[in-house]
């Protein structure tokens, strides 16, 4: 439904109320409009494995408790409500259960992980939940119609990343590294498929477990094939190894690496070595001064002043952002204040600015919320956007639309 027919349907909804002399309906769960109140929640790993995610619920916590702050939705305040599932997706189920069923949620917003969001989405679908901005890359969320994500699949940033090298920086051999995990062979396809699409072939593709620390013999394999760039796909901690490796060999490359070590903590670990490095990256730089970046930094600042400011809190942030931008569309359209309506109306979201991301669109039967990346490189001592936001290949990313 066109937008700009929901006020024509909201009035015609009232005159039929009118003449038929129906009672109100009541709050949707999680709604209390007279107060304008809504509640939503979150599951994120405060214990656990990774407890440094931290950061990023925070960035979300301060997104709500600035516009409960401003009171800039319409005066409506937002009660976001987080619960610890130690990054265990048998736990996640469970307190998802215990967001809906005990504090009566009226969505989950900015919801954390990758394999605890796909573990909660069957128990999502029967409860008739939607799930905003899960702090995750799937390829099950872009087709699931209540799941609305931001993060792209990782072979779409590799392609990214593989079209700047070659179209940016006239670059021919090209090698990859990649993590031999769901998130290293996601970006292996896209690479590959857009390698063929460039009627070109990888010098080398070298995988590696996400535990590796020691990236001497990939360096030297990538020396001995003559590659001029190099996109590898893993953690912070594995960029930061290879670079080390590279800097012992005398290696002179051009490095990519995915969005997620664009952030001090990468910095942190590899030093001066990071001079220079692209990231593919859906997200502005940090050091951005678009507006709504400024004001990630001041929110985090005001409200976690103990906490870094990087891309994991951006992400965070953007995340929380976009259940604000879906819910004033559903405020701005007259309609029921209904998780049903909520899903309607984040099906018009077009070309966007949500948070540190851009171009934000979905679709009925297409997901795909972030449809551009950006390449960012670390010089001079901070993360700059070298090339604006561009589409995806369109090879990689019309594929994943038919899958």
């Amino acid at each position: 439904m066109l937008i700009g027919n929901w006020k024509k349907v909201a009035a015609s909804a009232i005159m039929v109320s009118a003449f038929t002399a129906m009672p109100a309906l009541a709050d949707e769960v999680g709604v209390d409009t007279e107060n304008k109140i809504v509640t939503i929640g979150a599951f994120t790993p405060i214990t656990g494995p990774v407890p440094f995610y931290a950061t990023l619920t925070h960035a979300s916590e301060a997104y709500f408790m600035r516009l409960n702050e401003t009171g800039e939705v319409d005066g409506w305040t937002f009660n976001f409500i987080t619960r610890d599932d130690g990054y265990d997706p048998a736990r996640s189920v469970a307190v998802a259960r215990s967001l809906v069923e005990d504090d009566e949620i009226f969505a989950l917003a900015a919801p954390l992980g990758t394999a605890t969001n796909v573990a909660v989405i069957p128990y999502a679908n029967e409860a008739g939940i939607p799930i905003i901005g899960p702090v995750g890359g799937a390829s099950v969320f872009f087709v699931e119609p209540s799941v609305f994500p931001l993060l792209p699949d990782y072979g779409w940033s590799a392609a990214s990343s593989l079209d700047y090298a070659v179209n940016g920086l006239d670059l021919t051999k090209v090698a990859l590294l990649w993590e031999n995990d769901e998130l290293g062979r996601s970006a292996k396809r896209g690479f590959d498929l857009y390698m063929e699409d460039l009627g070109m072939e990888a010098v080398e593709s070298i995988p590696f477990d996400v535990s590796t620390t020691s990236f001497s013999a990939h360096i030297r394999r990538v020396a001995n094939s003559g590659a001029e760039a190099v996109i590898l796909f893993g953690s912070n901690a594995n960029l930061a190894g290879a670079l080390r490796a590279a800097d012992l060999q005398a290696l002179d490359v051009e490095w990519f690496a995915p969005f997620f070590t664009a952030d001090p903590s990468t910095l942190n670990l590899a030093g001066d070595l990071l001079e220079g490095v692209h990231f593919s990256s859906w997200l502005l730089p940090v050091s951005s001064d678009e507006p709504e970046v400024v004001a990630y930094r001041a929110a985090v600042e005001e409200f976690f002043p103990g906490d870094p400011l990087g891309v994991l809190g951006l992400n965070g942030w953007s995340n929380a952002a976009l259940f604000h931008h879906g819910f004033q569309l559903l405020l701005d359209s007259g309609m029921d204040i209904t998780r049903e309506n909520l899903i309607t109306v984040m099906n018009t979201m077009e070309n966007a600015a949500i948070g540190g991301a851009r171009g934000v669109t979905f679709e009925p039967d297409d997901h795909r919320g972030t449809r551009q990346e950006g390449i960012i490189q670390y010089k001079d001592g901070d993360f700059v956007l070298v090339r604006e936001f561009q589409p995806y290949p369109a090879v990689v990313f019309d594929t994943a639309a038919a899958e």
